[in-house]
């Protein structure tokens, strides 16, 4: 991945041959843009973005074959750099807060696309977020949450990037050989990572890390933390951020 001469490379999905073209004129306008490639299907979505690594992917919801949240997901599985972006009809709240809970940045109704689209893509290409406006209500009750259990569990700011990380994949009920397979590494790191959590965290008891994630899984996924990069996984935990260098 990798802009030239500055420009941002975007590859677009969309099953519907109308709005992917008024998608395309409008990268094409911009010289800050350079449009790389397309798709109408979500397998074939998937293939393009690992081949060609675009810095965006502007991506629908509804899609044959992978829908855009199985897209994002197997992306971020294979440790993709690619950025998504999301646009959609969907006003629904748990649809928006899918697309949350799996780290994409950039979430645009297609009522708003004309107005919000390049502002939503320059935001997320500078690794900032950008939330339609009419969606921004959904985003305080998360917020809220996630400050909640930090309030109740301080030890939740000293835990590593990776270790948030690997929180995050317990509390969406993943089995330390899945968490293990898709981050990369051995299970006997997962395993490591897990006793460090619950030792921070000063849960007692079998089974307690597996209670405490699944008790508090949604305020876990409202959090922020490490995301996996193809550089790995990055932030750090309260301890190492006062640190001196």
């Amino acid at each position: 991945m990798g802009s030239i001469q500055g420009r941002i490379r975007i590859v677009i999905v969309d099953d519907h041959p109308l709005f992917r073209e008024g998608l395309r004129q409008v990268i094409r306008s911009d010289r800050r843009f350079l449009l790389v490639g397309e798709a109408d299907q979500g397998q074939e979505a998937l293939e393009l973005i690992l081949k060609t690594k675009p810095d965006l992917a502007v991506l629908d919801i509804h899609l044959p074959l992978m829908n855009g949240f199985e897209v994002a997901a197997a992306l971020q599985a294979r440790r993709s750099p690619t950025r998504v972006v999301i646009l959609t009809m969907l006003r629904e709240e748990a649809a928006f807060h899918q697309a949350m809970n799996l780290g994409i940045q950039g979430y645009v109704l297609k009522e708003n696309a004309v107005g919000e689209i390049v502002n939503c893509m320059l935001a997320v290409a500078a690794d900032s977020a950008y939330v339609s406006p009419t969606l921004s209500g959904y985003l305080l009750p998360r917020y809220n949450r996630a400050m909640a259990l930090t309030r109740t569990q301080p030890g939740l700011a000293d835990l590593t990037a990776a270790q948030r990380l690997v929180l995050k994949l317990i509390a969406d009920r993943k089995t330390t050989k899945q968490i293990a397979a898709e981050l990369s590494v051995s299970p006997r790191t997962v395993e490591s990572h897990r006793a460090k959590i619950t030792g921070k965290l000063a849960l007692k008891g079998s089974n307690s890390l597996l209670h405490f994630a699944l008790e508090n899984r949604h305020a876990l996924l409202d959090l922020g933390g490490g995301q996996v990069t193809a550089k790995g996984v990055h932030g750090r935990s309260r301890a190492e951020r006062s640190a001196k260098p």
